[in-house]
């Protein structure tokens, strides 16, 4: 388990890691394909190929993300479609104490995630977690996503932290890959992202289903 007496700093990924990932699952594979076949007046099984498609062609980059680049392909108003769901935005149920216990810890936060900045708004107006996580990042503000050594360097040059010093949460083992690459050192991922499927295994990185698995120590001042 941690030894947190080595960690200083905690980057945190958002969605499927401190929110519940059945929102974004939900309008991105399901809601989607059918705003996509009453647009263009072709049935849902077509739709979703084309889809399908689509996002292979960008997966593992920016646009992938990118609510602009899906606006425009698409020819659909994203933005409007996906709050009309917003409702499916929760935390996960261990975030809060979790967000308050780094804080009596006194350890540095900041929440880095790949969606765009519009999402991450969208997130942060349903959920209180503004307030518990204030330093946020958006990946588009450095032009990379978290799949590029790029970013790493960008998001230490705005926010220094020692790698080996630092712990990175996330619920994509390809990215924590990517972590680790850059030398992370304390890499965890989040097993059970989506409330609504079945866990998954990580075969390179520690993998957590509860924040409560990282027994998160207390400063004594704190306490």
């Amino acid at each position: 388990m941690l030894d947190w007496s080595n960690i200083d700093t905690v980057l945190l990924d958002m969605d499927g890691t401190l929110l519940d990932l059945r929102y974004d699952n939900h309008f991105w594979n399901e809601a989607l394909k059918l705003h996509f076949a009453e647009h263009h007046q072709i049935s849902v099984s077509e739709a979703e190929l084309w889809l399908q498609n689509e996002f292979k062609k960008v997966a593992g980059t920016l646009n992938w993300y990118c609510l602009d680049y899906w606006e425009q392909k698409l020819a659909l108003p994203i933005r409007e479609l996906k709050n009309r769901t917003a409702n499916l935005i929760v935390m996960r149920p261990d975030t809060s104490a979790f967000l308050q216990g780094l804080q009596q810890a006194e350890k540095d936060v900041a929440l880095i995630t790949n969606a765009h900045p519009d999402a991450l708004a969208l997130k942060n107006k349903h959920v209180p977690l503004q307030q518990l996580c204030p330093q946020q990042f958006s990946t588009h503000q450095f032009g990379y996503c978290k799949e590029f050594q790029e970013l790493w360097q960008g998001l230490q040059a705005e926010f220094p932290f020692d790698p080996k010093r630092t712990l990175f949460i996330d619920d994509g083992e390809h990215i924590l890959d990517s972590a680790r690459e850059f030398g992370i050192q304390h890499t965890v991922g989040i097993a059970n992202p989506d409330s609504g499927l079945a866990a998954k295994k990580f075969s390179r990185h520690m993998a957590i289903s509860s924040f409560t698995e990282l027994a998160l120590p207390f400063n004594a001042k704190a306490q």
